[in-house]
């Protein structure tokens, strides 16, 4: 079953739904799953270079206050997940496209789920600036994948405007929030949902898929 997840690395609720569809998958182990993740930038006009944290909540939420009251749930929910979120040891918020371009590669190398995974830690759990270059070659690497051309390629700008296209065909299709779980391209399913609700969509399809299968 191809369950194709549209995210970005710096929502927090995205990593939190990663966790919960995880939870859904382990409960179904008779099926097999090939998931895909898909580009969506939360900061589209965010600066190459990114933003200084403190300057980010203060033009979003209104100062770093108003941000620790918004948190405070994602903190609570992803405490529920074994997720244990450390936005103040965040220093600055990146533009994710780099990212989102690393992560295209890694899908020809089979890594792309486990180098989502480790660019959640290194933002949510270690603070690191996964816009920066040299960060996102070193994960890469850490992934199998070889650092120094993911270094030259993300420098010169390789696949950028794949990446920008991919994230505006998402808005196309009236996707505003993310996470969203897109499943045999046929439901779509918006939000962290909890892994009951996954499991529902996950069982339908399957259902449908064998009722098509076993049809003369």
């Amino acid at each position: 079953m191809r369950i194709e997840i549209v995210s970005d690395v710096i929502c927090p609720w995205c990593f939190i739904g990663k966790r919960r569809l995880e939870k859904a998958l382990a409960q179904r182990p008779d099926l097999d799953f090939e998931i895909g993740w898909r580009p969506f930038q939360l900061n589209p006009d965010m600066p190459k270079e990114g933003a200084d944290r403190k300057s980010y909540l203060e033009a979003k939420f209104g100062g770093p206050e108003r941000a620790k009251e918004i948190y405070a749930r994602v903190t609570a929910e992803g405490a529920k997940e074994g997720i244990p979120f450390d936005f103040d040891g965040i220093k600055r918020t990146p533009n994710t496209l780099a990212a989102h371009s690393v992560l295209r590669w890694a899908l020809s190398t089979g890594a792309q789920t486990e180098l989502k995974e480790r660019l959640f830690r290194l933002y949510f759990l270690e603070g690191q600036d996964i816009g920066n270059h040299q960060v996102l070659a070193d994960a890469a690497e850490a992934e199998g994948m070889d650092g120094a051309l993911v270094k030259r390629l993300l420098d010169e700008g390789h696949d950028a405007d794949v990446i920008q296209a991919e994230d505006q065909m998402a808005r196309q299709l009236g996707i505003t929030g993310v996470p969203f779980f897109i499943f045999e391209r046929r439901y779509g399913v918006p939000g962290a949902q909890d892994p009951e609700v996954l499991l529902q969509v996950i069982d339908r399809v399957a259902e449908e898929s064998a009722t098509n299968v076993s049809q003369p």
